[in-house]
């Protein structure tokens, strides 16, 4: 059985870092994502609320460097839970627990609207696996090399 989402959106406020009892740390939040489609009528676009729940480092990762309104891509598993209301109704809720969060945008620097890719973080960076590695490309990646005599090596 396969059960994976991936989904692309902002985030509709600030991650909520809590501690379970253990001190396993987990961040709830909850990413608007827009329909490909309007409506009936070609109208307004729809979006749906999804609620997101992360844990351990990846809930670290997340309440660090995702703000309200930041593009964030999502990658996990749907879970529907079963639970009792305060008057003892019984309700349903789904959720994506996170496997991996990406950054959606890059980061711009104070002023600049251009983007500017080799001085930020970008979406090929992972919350999973990627401890003690950056994945940021370096300052300056590219430089022009030197023609030489126009032969060429082979």
């Amino acid at each position: 059985m396969l059960n994976h989402i991936t989904i692309m959106g902002r985030l509709t406020r600030d991650p909520e870092l809590r501690y379970t009892q253990s001190q396993t740390p987990v961040a709830s939040f909850t990413v608007a994502v827009d329909r490909d489609f309007g409506g009936r009528d070609g109208g307004e676009k729809q979006t749906d609320f999804i609620d997101c729940v992360a844990w351990r480092q990846t809930a670290e990762f997340v309440s660090k460097y995702f703000t309200k309104g930041s593009m964030a891509v999502v990658s996990g598993r749907l879970q529907i839970r079963d639970w009792t209301d305060r008057e003892g109704g019984k309700r349903r809720s789904a959720e994506v627990v996170v496997d991996n969060m990406y950054f959606g945008e890059s980061r711009r620097r104070d002023g600049d609207s251009s983007d500017n890719r080799s001085s930020s973080y970008s979406s090929s960076y992972s919350s999973a696996g990627s401890a003690g590695r950056s994945s940021a490309p370096a300052a300056s990646a590219f430089s022009e090399l030197d023609d030489g005599d126009g032969e060429l090596p082979f």
